[in-house]
């Protein structure tokens, strides 16, 4: 919202939703025409070796890199003990279906990180100031955006393993699920984006718990919910990468201890370059433009273009035809602005409304409050 512009953020990420429920789709079909059962083979069938190597690659980049760890006290320890104590174990299944009640879990605390936000914008966002171009209806940096819109909304990496772990699957009940799980995810998508950016406009970092105090115990109760989330989502990304890397390299079957030193390495890897990065923002852009728009908006619709016999006039050759050169444009320009234009990174620094002197959450009274956002709002005006 803050890359876009609110109204127009809003549409975008409709926008995008939308063309995610449609590629999702389309790949299944693709598979059906193509007689493939994996994202890999149907374009190998399509484009040959050389597309596969690329699809191989964005396959193996995407999921390896969503591993943004973010803890504020003993950074490096945590992300170490989180790695070896839950996300190795829980990467080393080697049947996807078996994560489904772990993703239930992870659901669940979206859930109530939703909440936190809401309650934070009706309690915090009246005593931030907010900027001047808040309500502006766009901003010169939609693209980015799109970006990371596309990056949140990706699943098409594993989209032939959940159809795969599906009882009797078919393109219609895929159709449906896809459905439901596209608009459950734009509905908490759009609350969080409104309820986030309304509270900070202009102040809103990368990495929307940046924006909260240290001192907001409930807030820091959504931060561990958040942790445990990562924890119990990145085995699913685990399992994307190293079915990548045994198919190139292994032809697709793994030994018992290849299994376990491959997602070994995966998971070490993965961990010390969480390390080493500590700026959401960058990372998000960046593995949006480059790998999601990529796998969401050009390589479905190139495959089914080139699979499918119905005429020009069907409704999925049009939005096929509509998605390839869009994807290309999201992809071009939103890596050449990412760079040129990277968004502010303020890890581990507390916001100015944050000082002990302008604000606190603890036993503050509602005049106490008002008081002291006014000297805040004041300082920041002498300041500037």
């Amino acid at each position: 919202m803050k890359e876009a512009g609110f109204p127009l953020g809003i549409l975008l990420l409709f926008w995008v939703s939308y063309f995610t429920d449609f590629s999702l789709v389309l790949l299944i079909k693709g598979g059906a025409l193509s007689g493939t059962d994996t994202y890999q083979s149907l374009v190998n069938k399509t484009f040959g070796f050389p597309g596969y190597l690329l699809l191989s690659v964005l396959q193996f980049l995407y999921p390896f890199i969503v591993d943004p760890e973010n803890v504020f006290i003993g950074r490096h320890f945590i992300v170490v003990l989180s790695t070896v104590t839950f996300t190795l174990p829980l990467s080393l299944y080697r049947n996807i279906a078996k994560l489904g009640k772990i993703s239930f879990i992870s659901t669940v605390l979206t859930t109530l990180i939703l909440g936190i936000v809401i309650t934070r914008v009706i309690s915090l966002g009246p005593h931030i100031p907010k900027t001047e171009d808040a309500w502006v209806f766009a901003k010169p940096n939609a693209i980015q955006a799109v970006g990371v819109m596309s990056f949140a909304f990706i699943c098409h990496h594993n989209c032939f393993l959940v159809y795969g772990s599906l009882e009797e699957p078919t393109v219609a009940k895929w159709s449906r699920i896809i459905h439901m799980s596209i608009f459950i995810s734009v509905f908490i998508s759009v609350l969080f984006a409104t309820c986030g950016y309304w509270t900070f406009t202009g102040f809103t970092q990368g990495d929307l718990f940046e924006n909260y105090c240290r001192t907001d115990d409930l807030v820091t109760f959504g931060r561990f919910c958040y942790g445990v989330t990562v924890i119990l989502t990145y085995p699913l990304e685990c399992f994307v990468t190293r079915e990548v890397f045994a198919t190139v390299f292994f032809g697709g079957t793994l030994s018992s201890m290849c299994h376990i030193i491959i997602t070994v390495a995966i998971i070490t890897v993965a961990m010390l370059v969480s390390l080493l990065t500590d700026c959401l923002g960058i990372v998000l852009e960046l593995s949006g433009v480059l790998c999601a728009a990529p796998l969401i908006f050009i390589i479905p619709s190139a495959c089914y273009l080139k699979l499918s016999e119905e005429p020009r006039t069907h409704s999925d050759k049009i939005m096929s035809c509509v998605m390839l050169p869009v994807g290309a444009v999201v992809m071009v320009f939103g890596f050449v602005m990412a760079i040129t234009n990277p968004q502010d990174c303020t890890h581990g620094q507390e916001m100015f409304y944050c000082s002990p002197d302008n604000f606190s959450f603890t036993n503050t009274s509602d005049s106490h409050i008002q008081l002291t956002t006014q000297l805040s709002i004041l300082n920041s005006s002498i300041f500037q």
